[in-house]
């Protein structure tokens, strides 16, 4: 029999050592040499059960524990069933969380060494983690990691999990539909826990995701009745609580394909913000990642992390139609298709130029799906306190699509009805005249205090926020990178604490 804690140990200290000990996915020879050690040594053994007393943990262990051990079975008074206790499902966890730790701390204060059996890893989603935090701050603690569930089956499936700069992401079953669906969307590699009575409402957010085909499950990884395939497949009655489902990385193979598994090819197109990766929403990312293609203007696709095997193609920023064309021939082509846009790709951008083509006869049957992104308009906004507070409109000053006169006839409608306006495409190298002539424009209606928010590279390395008064626009200071929101009479420009402005337009409106 393997000695207990040795005399010199026992003098340091006169309580004993509680130890978190890490199991493992199920089969007791993947428990590390560090955890059978403690296991043979402790005094006392405890682990937890539901109330058919049956403990997977101690079937783990069960072959390192020696003779004259305590066990202590912590039986949970329920597991998925209602009570009536006064605080609920979670007061009466707390409530035996309490008194199972109780029952540790006496054996811990009578000397005794105590290891409590986790499967897995104890402080990944384990039970030991309620014991940690009553207990570990009062006695000598060790924690001792065990195989995850996520490696577990990983290593099952035979696939990576992640690789180069891809990201894990690890998400419980239980979250609310809506949050599983943005939480896999934006993930670039997943596991998805706690199956059981939340697989239908994973599988639904798997497919909303577009990732049901990528999904694999894993059910009892080394353990008995192991069961491995494609999620798809598989039937909700019949999944455990002991299960997983997993996207695995997305590198592609050496010889990547370009074409869908099924060979039915869409177009997406993708609204990625005003400036970087902190301005994509999951929905945009999980696109970006599924596509085989990705089709746009060179600059916003240089915005875009490169994935091996997808391919991209980039071109100049006025050839939107030849561009839509591309991404569609693609499409019909069997190709999963991206075309990236800055900002929000229905404001002034990709989605309609996609759009006049798509529905050309030729295209009609290509899918085609918009994903919004912040505009650039609410981003400069944001910058600038709330001038977007009250009714607004939004005008392009660029008159490459438009006749001018077209351009003064709206601003000036919009001016009249005293809208706050958000200008967009200001200024080029080659149209350097539209800034001065709309402020003149504007000011036979404003007065020349009314604030003016200029936003250039809003989010970017170069960002750049003034606020200026309507009779001191400078023409000079604007570029194509420039946004200019143009208040409201009702729109305030206050300092504030700092000597920062803020500009903001009343929710509220005089009545006369």
């Amino acid at each position: 029999m393997t000695d207990r804690l040795d005399s010199q140990d026992r003098q340091e200290s006169a309580t004993g050592r509680l130890y978190g000990v890490g199991l493992g996915p199920g089969d007791p020879s993947l428990v590390t040499v560090r955890a059978a050690e403690l296991i043979g040594k402790a005094d006392v053994v405890a682990y937890h059960s539901a109330r058919h007393g049956r403990s997977i943990a101690r079937s783990i262990a069960e072959r390192y524990l020696t003779d004259g051990q305590i066990e202590e079975k912590l039986v949970y008074p329920l597991t998925v069933e209602t009570t009536d206790h006064p605080g609920g499902y979670r007061g009466a966890l707390d409530e035996f969380y309490e008194e199972a730790a109780a029952r540790l701390a006496a054996h811990l204060d009578a000397g005794r060494d105590v290891v409590v059996l986790a499967e897995g890893d104890p402080l990944f989603y384990g039970s030991y983690q309620h014991m940690h935090k009553r207990l570990a701050h009062r006695y000598p603690t060790e924690v001792v990691p065990g195989v995850t569930s996520v490696s577990a089956a990983a290593a099952r499936l035979g696939q990576p999990l992640t690789e180069a700069e891809e990201t894990l992401t690890v998400i419980p079953g239980t979250l609310p539909e809506e949050e599983l669906t943005a939480r896999i969307a934006a993930a670039d590699s997943a596991v998805i826990m706690k199956l059981g009575r939340t697989f239908p409402t994973v599988r639904r957010a798997l497919e909303r995701a577009g990732r049901l085909a990528d999904a694999q499950y894993v059910e009892r990884a080394f353990m008995d009745g192991e069961r491995l395939a494609p999620l798809a497949e598989v039937e909700g009655e019949t999944v455990p609580y002991f299960s997983v489902a997993v996207l695995p990385s997305k590198v592609a193979p050496l010889e990547p394909t370009v074409r869908t598994a099924d060979g039915v090819g869409s177009v997406t197109v993708v609204g990625t913000g005003p400036a970087g990766p902190l301005w994509l929403t999951p929905e945009a990312r999980g696109a970006l990642a599924e596509a085989t293609d990705l089709v746009g203007y060179t600059t916003y696709l240089d915005r875009v992390p490169e994935r091996p095997g997808q391919r991209r193609h980039g071109s100049d920023n006025k050839v939107e139609s030849e561009r839509a064309e591309f991404a569609l021939d693609l499409a019909r082509r069997g190709h999963r298709v991206c075309v990236v846009s800055s900002g929000d790709p229905g404001v002034f951008a990709m989605a309609t130029a996609v759009l006049e083509v798509a529905c050309e006869p030729v295209y009609r049957d290509v899918p085609v799906r918009i994903v919004p992104g912040m505009t650039a308009a609410h981003a400069a906004a944001s910058r600038a306190g709330a001038p977007l507070g009250h009714d607004y409109a939004v005008v392009s000053l660029s008159d490459r699509l438009k006749p001018w006169d077209v351009v003064a006839k709206r601003l000036r409608a919009a001016a009249e009805a005293d809208l706050v306006l958000a200008l967009y495409n200001p200024g080029s190298k080659s149209r350097t005249t539209q800034v001065g002539l709309a402020r003149d424009l504007l000011l036979e209606h404003r007065a020349p205090e009314t604030p003016v928010v200029m936003a250039r590279d809003v989010g970017g390395p170069t960002e750049r926020i003034r606020i200026v008064r309507l009779g001191e626009l400078d023409p000079e200071l604007v570029d194509m990178r420039t946004i200019l929101l143009i208040g409201s009479s009702q729109t305030q420009a206050v300092e504030r604490g700092g000597g920062v402005e803020v500009v903001w337009t009343p929710r509220r409106y005089p009545e006369d």
